[in-house]
């Protein structure tokens, strides 16, 4: 990813941040369904789209990856206007790392690495439908596969590493919106990790350059 575009996403979650943090003071609508009179606990089931990349400050040869979020959320209204979500997911994170040297050729490896995640994020609603969404994550690693492909199309595992030459524990912030109709819900986020995934000193460590994992992720779901 290029430094234009990481200083544009950081831009983005800071604006979404401030956003949320000036919403606090003016008033807002709860989110409940027709058949609801007043406000309940929501639980349901959610899913979607992840577009990773990892940033690193002096790296500009990373390039975003597509992979997949899913799992279970929970919706804890505290007041009218205001809830607390906490979820539990899976998620499929990574890049696409260009290289060109004399021994390898060119090519690029692709990191596929996949977390248990635990965001939870404090909601807001700006309309009946409409709200602005903040707050942090954990997440641990149990997966990693890493693939080499040369410039000719041909895929080489990268049989030296796996989840274990990688940061098992990562953390960040994450803010987005969300639309909600009756039961239906879907939105966006983007999430800022705060947490290098390679071991200092490993190759993991010298193949992601204190690389973190930052993207954007798109989601629908359902709630009971």
């Amino acid at each position: 990813m290029k430094m234009q575009t990481v200083r544009i996403l950081r831009l983005a979650l800071l604006f979404i941040v401030t956003i949320f943090l000036t919403s606090l003071c003016v008033s807002a609508q709860e989110q409940q369904t027709s058949m609801e009179n007043g406000l309940r606990p929501k639980f349901g089931i959610k899913g979607g789209l992840n577009l990773t990349n990892l940033y690193v400050d002096n790296a500009t040869d990373e390039h975003m990856k597509a992979g997949f979020n899913a799992g279970l959320f929970a919706k804890l209204p505290v007041t009218r206007g205001f809830s607390v979500q906490p979820e539990l997911l899976y998620s499929l994170k990574g890049a696409k790392d260009s290289y060109s040297n004399f021994v390898q050729g060119s090519g690029e490896y692709r990191f596929n690495l996949g977390y248990i995640e635990l965001p939870v994020l404090a909601v807001i609603n700006l309309a009946k439908n409409f709200n602005l969404q903040a707050g942090g994550y954990a997440a641990y690693l149990v997966s990693a596969d890493i693939k080499n492909v040369d410039n000719n199309g041909n895929i080489h595992g990268a049989t030296d590493l796996n989840a274990d030459n990688f940061q098992r524990f990562d953390y960040g912030l994450t803010g987005g919106f969300g639309i909600d109709v009756e039961n239906f819900t879907m939105g966006a986020r983007y999430n800022y990790g705060l947490a290098n995934i390679g071991k200092s000193g490993s190759l993991s460590g010298d193949l992601t350059r204190n690389s973190k994992n930052a993207g954007i992720s798109i989601y629908v779901g359902f709630g009971f």
